[in-house]
């Protein structure tokens, strides 16, 4: 017992004060807002992985001073420093805790959520405890490990180099470790299960009966092939009556043409299989066809489909091509090429057959994407292919950082326009628009092709970069968005990790905010790519509350609803 108490002991006295000191100052960092509200399991980690961060600073600072043989403080000094640091620390952390739930609140106001009553301090405390205590301890691995290596390599070479050398052999070992066992198993366990998760057959949703219509007995694909996202695509969105009851004009059934992964062994038989299938069902007599690339999941925003069939009265066709089973940020992670292999397939086989087509005489083309759909539908074609014969437009909605065409744009945007909502040159060839529109009047006029990016401000999996971690982002500049917390504020390193775990909770948001993407604001967006001129005002405000009312009525009703692969 008395020696378990003395190696306890031992380990307090080795912590770092001025590892402690920073820890504290990361820990209350971590706590201000961001642009998701946080839950508190989320908040206990980010903040225990940035007490760790701020300590590691710390042991790094004291090991540099005693390298550079600088003097060293009495143990007495040492303990009597410590002492007052942990007070402080303890007071930082206090303060920034107690004010943590009326930073959350702050984000939530602008979302129209309900205020929190706590942010649950003590439940995040012991979080952050545990987080910060597991990293401490496999860093005291890596430590051990690697002067184990070091000191059997300095008896054949010097000291200094020993150490270098044992340190990368250890560093090799566990990044060897990490990515060959624990993350490749981890993925392949994560792939099983995606992929099951597709295949489950929904007994309550039919097979289509119309030889019409995708997975039919007449269809050149198999109903339960399609899996379960391209089910649901199929099935779900407006009919023909609905479409006629609610705009009291004559309306067509729309056509959806979804290929499952399980329908064709190569993203090239996939797409050939699509656009057989397309011409089987007459999407190329259609006024408007649309290239639709879904998520990693294969999943198709309801709010998005939706809405631009209403808009056109059914006399519209739309295309997808699953191209993976992960949700996105794995897709993205472990099979980044898959997605765009199947986006450029699907479009080449598209685009190559409405070339062929006389031009008054087939219908206009589009592109468009959600989140990792919209990064891959950029890819898919290329301006030197499309140049001589362009679409007409495309509308993509919450682009990943990483998309290089959204990215290019932003960066070369209109001087005195906000990065959350940029203007580009005249607005003749792309436009931004948010809850509010765009920027550009609505009559201001278009170039030949017609792209709008739909994002908010905030949606983390749009505005986030690495560069945060030292570099304050543009968008926080004066005016923020509209959705964005007046407390937000950056701090180094700990803002970039802030955004990061903002990203796979940005799907938690209402309707409208986040990366959850509002029917009624596609409605604005599809108006101005696709040109609808045959809708007033009123008719325009009848359509976004309908469909508002009923997305949110669909969500509200639990499990298996369109929107419950939402994230994917």
């Amino acid at each position: 017992m008395r020696y378990s108490v003395e190696i306890v002991r031992r380990q307090i006295q080795s912590l770092s004060g001025v590892g402690l000191l920073l820890g504290a100052v990361f820990f209350a960092a971590a706590l201000t807002p961001s642009l998701i509200p946080r839950h508190y399991l989320t908040q206990g980690a980010l903040a225990g992985g940035c007490f760790a961060i701020g300590y590691g600073a710390g042991v790094l600072w004291r090991w540099l001073w005693r390298y550079l043989e600088l003097p060293q403080p009495s143990d007495r000094i040492r303990s009597v420093t410590n002492v007052g640091v942990s007070v402080l620390c303890l007071a930082v952390m206090v303060t920034f805790l107690w004010k943590a739930t009326g930073w959350q609140n702050s984000i939530r106001a602008v979302m129209g959520m309900e205020a929190v009553e706590s942010s649950r301090p003590f439940k995040v405390c012991a979080i952050a405890a545990i987080t910060f205590l597991a990293i401490l301890v496999v860093a005291r691995l890596f430590k051990t490990v690697t002067g184990f290596l070091s000191t059997q390599i300095r008896r054949f070479i010097p000291r200094k180099i020993a150490n270098a050398i044992g340190l990368l052999l250890a560093a090799l070992l566990f990044w060897s470790i990490t990515t060959n066992f624990l993350i490749r198993t981890a993925f392949r366990a994560v792939d099983t299960s995606f992929r099951e998760l597709d295949a489950l057959f929904e007994p309550e949703r039919q097979q289509p009966t119309s030889p019409g219509k995708t997975g039919s007995a007449a269809s050149l694909l198999t109903w339960n092939e399609l899996g379960r996202t391209g089910r649901r695509f199929v099935a779900s969105g407006p009919s023909a009556d609905q479409i006629r009851a609610l705009t009291g004009r004559p309306a067509l059934e729309p056509i959806r043409v979804y290929v499952g992964l399980r329908n064709a062994a190569t993203a090239r038989e996939r797409a050939r299989l699509a656009l057989a299938e397309l011409k089987r069902q007459g999407g190329f007599q259609r006024s408007t066809l649309i290239i639709v690339t879904p998520t990693g999941t294969g999943w198709i925003d309801p709010s998005a489909m939706d809405s631009v069939e209403y808009l056109h009265d059914g006399d519209i066709a739309s295309v997808a091509m699953q191209y993976s089973y992960l949700n996105s940020p794995l897709s993205l992670m472990f099979q980044p090429e898959y997605g765009k292999e199947a986006a450029r397939a699907l479009f080449a086989e598209i685009y190559g057959y409405w070339t062929t087509l006389p031009r008054n005489a087939r219908p206009k083309l589009y592109l468009h994407g959600l989140s990792l759909g919209a990064l891959n539908s950029e890819r898919s074609s290329e301006l030197f292919e499309t140049i001589g014969d362009p679409i007409a437009g495309a509308l993509w909605s919450g682009p990943p950082f990483e998309s290089r065409i959204w990215r290019s744009i932003t960066a070369n945007r209109n001087e005195g326009s906000p990065a959350w909502l940029p203007q580009f040159r005249d607005g003749r060839f792309v436009r931004f628009m948010n809850q509010d529109g765009s920027t550009v009047p609505a009559d201001a006029p278009w170039g030949p092709m017609r792209v709008v990016y739909l994002q908010y401000a905030s949606d983390a999996i749009v505005l986030f970069a690495y560069r945060y971690a030292y570099q304050r982002p543009a968008w926080m500049q004066e005016p923020r968005g509209p959705d964005v917390s007046p407390e937000l504020r950056w701090y180094p390193i700990v803002t970039m990790l802030q955004l990061a775990v903002d990203m796979p909770a940005a799907n938690s948001t209402p309707m409208g905010y986040g990366h959850v993407y509002a029917p009624e604001h596609y409605v604005d967006a599809w108006i101005a790519v696709t040109d609808v001129r045959n809708w007033s005002p009123e008719a325009i405000a009848k359509l976004k509350t309908y469909l508002a009312n009923r997305a949110r009525r669909e969500v509200d009703t639990g499990a298996d609803n369109p929107y419950s692969d939402r994230g994917g």
